[in-house]
C-alpha cells in the first residue's frame, strides 16, 4: 500500500505541473515528517549531495560541449567526415551518424549533440532529397549516442548515485556505442539504396585535406579525453577539466571561431542546466532517503526476486517499468529515482552493476525519442521547425534498432564488460 500511495502521489504532482526536482524533494520531505523522522535529515541529504567530487565534471562538460556548440565545431566535423563518405550509399546519412558519434565522444551530451548536428545535417539532407521523417529520427537517435558514449553525464550520476567506478561504466559504454552506431549506419545505408537515394559526387583529396585539417582539433580532443581516461591519466572530474580547457584553446587562439558573445551564452547555458541537474539530483536525494527508511526499495526488491525467477524475466520487468517511466520524466530522473529500487534486485539475481548501469542507460536513451516527454524530439523539432509529430513518428525504426541492441547486450554481456575488464 505505502509503494502504491507514494507512485500515486508522485505522478499526481507531475501530472499538476510541479517541476520535477521540488515533487521528489517535496515528497520526500512530506513522508520524512509522517513517518516520525527527523525533518533534518533532508537538508542533509541535499548537503551530502552538493558535496559530491564527482559531480564537478557535470558543469565542466557542459561547460566544454556549450563551448563547442557556440563555436561551430559541428559544422567542422559533419563537413569532414561528409568529405570522405559522402559518395557512399546514404553517404550524408552516414556522415550525420558518425558526426553524432564523435561529437558525442567530446561533450557526452545528447541535447548537445542532437541540437549541434542537427543543425548542419537536417537542412543539407532534405535538400538532396532525403525523407523529412527519416531524417529527424535519424538526428533524434542519433544524438542519444551522446549518453552512451562515453563521457556520459547520465553515468557519472549513475557512477554517483552507486558508488561505482565512473571510469569502469565509461570503458562499458564503448561497445554497446559502437555496436549502436553501426547498426544506424547499416540501416541508413539500406535506407538509401532502396529509399533511391542519389549518391554525392566524390570529393578530391585537397577538400578532404582541407577539410579534415579543419575537424582535426575536435577529434583529437576526443581522443585526449578517452585515451586518458582509458589508461588511468585523469579522472573523470579531471577529464572534463582538461576537456573545457581544451575546447577553449581550440575555438580560441587555434581556430578563432569562439567570440566572447558566445562564450558568454555557452557559460549562461551552462549554468542553467548545471542548477537544473543539481535541483533534481537535490530532490531525488531527499527523495532517496525517505523511500529508503520506508524500506520501499527493498519492499520491491523482495516483490521482484519472489515473484520472478529468471533473469530474462527481471530484464522485461526492467525493460518495461523503464519505458513507462519515460514517458513522463526526463532521463537523469529516471536515473535518479529507479536506480536505487532496481539496482537491490538486479544484484540478488547475480547481474554486474556496470552491466546493470549500460542497459539502464540504453533503456534512458530509448526515453530521450519516446513522447511526450522526450527531449531529443524537441530539440529536432525546435531546429528543424517540424511537427513533433513528424519527429516521433521518423524515430521509430531507430527505436527498433536500440531495443535490438539493448537484446544483445543482455544475450552477451561481454559487449559492455569485456573493454573494462578483460582488456
Amino acid at each position: 500500500m505505502t509503494i502504491i500511495l507514494t507512485l500515486g502521489a508522485m505522478f499526481g504532482l507531475l501530472l499538476m505541473r510541479v517541476p520535477v526536482a521540488f515533487a521528489l524533494g517535496g515528497l520526500g520531505l512530506a513522508m520524512l515528517v509522517l513517518g516520525g523522522f527527523s525533518p533534518l535529515m533532508a537538508p542533509q541529504a541535499v548537503l551530502s549531495t552538493l558535496d559530491g567530487f564527482i559531480l564537478l565534471a557535470v558543469p565542466l562538460f557542459l561547460l566544454m560541449s556549450n563551448v563547442l556548440l557556440r563555436a561551430g565545431v559541428g559544422n567542422d566535423l559533419f563537413a569532414a567526415v561528409s568529405a570522405w563518405v559522402g559518395h557512399w550509399p546514404g553517404g550524408l546519412a552516414v556522415a550525420t551518424i558518425l558526426s553524432c558519434g564523435v561529437f558525442a565522444a567530446i561533450s557526452g551530451s545528447s541535447v548537445a549533440t542532437a541540437a549541434t548536428i542537427g543543425t548542419v545535417a537536417i537542412p543539407e539532407m532534405i535538400n538532396r532529397g532525403y525523407n523529412k521523417k527519416f531524417v529527424y529520427g535519424l538526428l533524434a537517435a542519433g544524438g542519444t549516442l551522446g549518453i552512451l558514449i562515453p563521457p556520459s553525464i547520465p553515468m557519472i550520476i549513475y557512477g554517483f548515485v552507486t558508488e561505482e567506478s565512473v571510469i569502469s561504466l565509461f570503458l562499458a559504454g564503448i561497445g554497446p556505442g559502437i555496436a549502436l552506431l553501426l547498426f544506424f549506419i547499416v540501416f541508413s545505408m539500406i535506407y538509401a539504396r532502396f529509399g533511391g537515394q542519389e549518391r554525392e559526387a566524390k570529393q578530391g583529396w585537397p577538400e578532404r585535406r582541407r577539410a579534415t585539417l579543419r575537424a582535426l582539433p575536435a577529434v583529437v580532443l576526443a581522443v585526449l579525453i578517452i585515451s586518458g581516461i582509458y589508461s588511468g591519466a585523469f579522472t573523470p572530474t579531471e577529464a572534463a577539466a582538461i576537456g573545457f580547457a581544451a575546447s577553449l584553446i581550440i575555438t580560441g587562439p587555434i581556430m578563432r571561431v569562439l567570440t566572447w558573445d558566445a562564450f558568454k551564452k555557452a557559460v549562461f547555458e551552462s549554468m542553467a542546466t548545471t542548477v537544473s541537474i543539481i535541483l533534481i539530483i537535490a530532490g531525488a536525494k531527499v527523495f532517496g532517503k525517505a523511500i529508503t527508511l520506508y524500506r520501499i526499495p527493498q519492499d520491491i526488491s523482495v516483490m521482484i526476486t519472489q515473484g520472478i525467477d529468471t533473469e530474462l524475466g527481471f530484464i522485461l520487468i526492467v525493460t518495461a517499468v523503464l519505458l513507462v517511466m519515460g514517458l513522463v520524466f526526463e532521463a537523469l530522473s529516471m536515473v535518479l529515482i529507479m536506480t536505487p529500487v532496481l539496482l537491490p534486485a538486479a544484484l540478488v539475481l547475480g547481474f554486474d552493476p556496470i552491466w546493470f548501469g549500460v542497459y539502464m542507460v540504453i533503456m534512458v536513451e530509448c526515453a530521450l525519442i519516446t513522447p511526450p516527454v522526450g527531449l531529443n524530439l524537441y530539440v529536432i523539432q525546435s531546429v528543424a521547425k517540424a511537427r513533433l509529430g513528424e519527429v516521433a513518428s521518423g524515430v521509430a525504426p531507430f527505436l527498433i534498432l536500440m531495443f535490438v541492441c539493448a537484446a544483445i547486450l543482455y544475450l552477451w554481456h561481454d559487449l559492455a564488460l569485456y573493454i573494462p575488464f578483460k582488456l
